[in-house]
């Protein structure tokens, strides 16, 4: 696996999640495994086991396997069966979980349809074994009403209307197979002003749907509350203010409920010398609780 990708929050990861002599952590996010290695040097005595959707991750982590032994263990599967993968594993109650919703930069720029800047298949499945539905398939074949409710549910983006009635005139010439065709039709109808692209919310919408990535996040979330031992904190790392909206809400459920208590009273975001080393990182928000 290529090494671009830069784990984000670090220093502030392995803070909130106060590690333990002999402690057992979940990384349910593995991707590069940049977090892992960074739990796994940071104390000896520790282990971490990592789960992912998307096993080519898995599959690439032959070396930071054989660097660490037995002290890390890889599973196969999505965040949003924790509680059945933990079952089907055997694992036990943890000292601390972390969950980094953003995408991977391995995934943006070796999977299909991620970058706005590369030319690929639309297809932005994190995992072609977890879902049968590609972008390419809601673009072309999603009702306008169905288009629209994506584009601003998902992606706030306030010219949704007039985005989706150019995609349905385009898709009727031509089928929109590409994120060159798609990211074309939008930037050539909104215009391009600052760095960021136009079509960015829409690409952004499209993942989220095709993932079902809020919904991911709901399932794993008690999972994950409810496999920590008292002490244990779960600390959730999110990029848009959807994911983080989930999260603040069960963390505001659990503290009132007296299950849990607050280790941090606001989100953790980069510092500025982060994020001019490491750009992607500019909307990472990290909220951390801890178990009673």
């Amino acid at each position: 696996m290529k090494t671009y990708h830069q784990s984000v929050l670090v220093n502030e990861v392995l803070e909130a999640l106060n590690i333990q002599k002999d402690g057992t952590y979940l990384d349910v996010t593995f991707g590069g495994g940049g977090h892992s290695k960074e739990l796994l040097d940071s104390n000896q005595t520790i282990s971490v086991i990592g789960f992912d959707w998307d096993q080519h991750a898995i599959e690439h982590a032959e070396s930071l396997q054989e660097q660490y032994g037995d002290r890390l263990a890889l599973i196969w599967g999505s965040f949003a069966h924790l509680y059945r993968l933990a079952k089907k594993h055997k694992i036990k109650l943890v000292d601390g979980i972390l969950a980094d919703f953003g995408t991977s930069q391995f995934q943006i720029h070796e999977r299909d349809g991620f970058s706005v800047y590369n030319d690929t298949a639309l297809d932005m499945r994190m995992s072609s074994s977890h879902f049968k539905t590609t972008a390419a398939d809601i673009i072309n074949y999603a009702t306008e009403k169905e288009l629209c409710e994506i584009f601003w549910e998902y992606g706030e983006e306030r010219n949704a209307k007039k985005i989706v009635q150019r995609i349905c005139q385009e898709r009727q010439k031509k089928k929109i197979t590409t994120t060159k065709q798609l990211a074309s039709i939008i930037e050539k109808l909104v215009g391009r002003s600052g760095k960021i692209h136009p079509a960015t919310r829409v690409f952004q919408a499209l993942r989220i749907f095709v993932n079902k990535e809020l919904d991911n996040i709901t399932a794993f979330l008690p999972a994950a509350f409810d496999l920590l031992k008292p002490g244990g904190r779960l600390v959730c790392i999110s990029f848009h203010s959807l994911e983080d909206r989930l999260v603040k809400t069960f963390y505001r459920e659990k503290i009132e409920s007296g299950k849990a208590i607050m280790v941090e009273k606001k989100a953790l975001q980069p510092t500025e010398e982060e994020r001019a080393e490491n750009p992607a990182s500019r909307s990472a928000k990290l909220r951390v609780i801890e178990k009673k």
